[in-house]
């Protein structure tokens, strides 16, 4: 089964979301012409590696939230992908690179989407303004968790009920015990369906250790 049908599968695709998803790899493989967004070894791989590995999270993301922020995001993966699946949800994509959040706001353009803007801000500015204290928020390849989990303790102090999911990989374990020594939270760590070294750290109230 090719990575499209995959998300077809697990997300229950329309067909306007179907002819979105084409349209934003479509793109990127344009852009990546001119601009590294990816990595070119993944590029062949993209629908896998990048659009299902994004796909995946969507049954994480509460029936009940209505904001979402991905963190440094670089290409939209996952957040674009994300808006694209659930389009009533309010989608705020994080990223400080300009050129990146050209590309992202062109998939918007091009493919429609509605509910899905681009900050081309450093992720401390931005949760720094207060503005839009999101329900739930990702990263995917960013940084450290205890890196992660400084950047969004101020919106969880804010928003008790928000849910943090950090996409990680083999050493995701070593990083929620690291974490540990800075910030109390509650942690589940959920397989990926695209690789099977790689977790999905599901994390919820998050508090300052002392």
């Amino acid at each position: 089964m090719s990575g499209i049908e995959r998300i077809i599968e697990i997300a229950n695709v329309s067909d306007l979301q179907k002819s979105q998803l084409e349209t934003y790899y479509a793109l990127l493989l344009k852009w990546q012409k001119a601009i590294n967004l990816v990595s070119p070894k993944s590029l062949p791989e993209s629908w896998e590696r990048h659009f299902l590995d994004s796909a995946q999270i969507t049954q994480y993301v509460p029936e009940t939230a209505k904001i979402y922020a991905d963190l440094g995001c670089g290409a939209g993966f996952p957040g674009l992908v994300i808006a694209i699946l659930r389009p009533e949800l309010q989608v705020y994509l994080i990223e400080s690179d300009e050129r990146k959040g050209q590309f992202m706001r062109s998939v918007i353009r091009e493919t429609g989407i509605t509910n899905a803007q681009v900050i081309t801000q450093r992720i401390e500015d931005y949760v720094s303004n207060g503005d839009s204290i999101p329900d739930f928020v990702s990263a995917r390849a960013l940084a450290s968790l205890d890196k992660l989990c400084g950047f969004v303790l101020p919106w969880a102090e804010k928003n008790p009920q928000m849910t943090a999911l950090f996409m990680k990989g083999e050493n995701a374990i070593a990083e929620i015990e690291d974490a540990k020594k800075s910030y109390g939270f509650e942690v589940e760590l959920k397989p990926s369906i695209t690789d099977e070294k790689a977790a999905l750290v599901l994390m919820r109230n998050f508090f300052l250790a002392k």
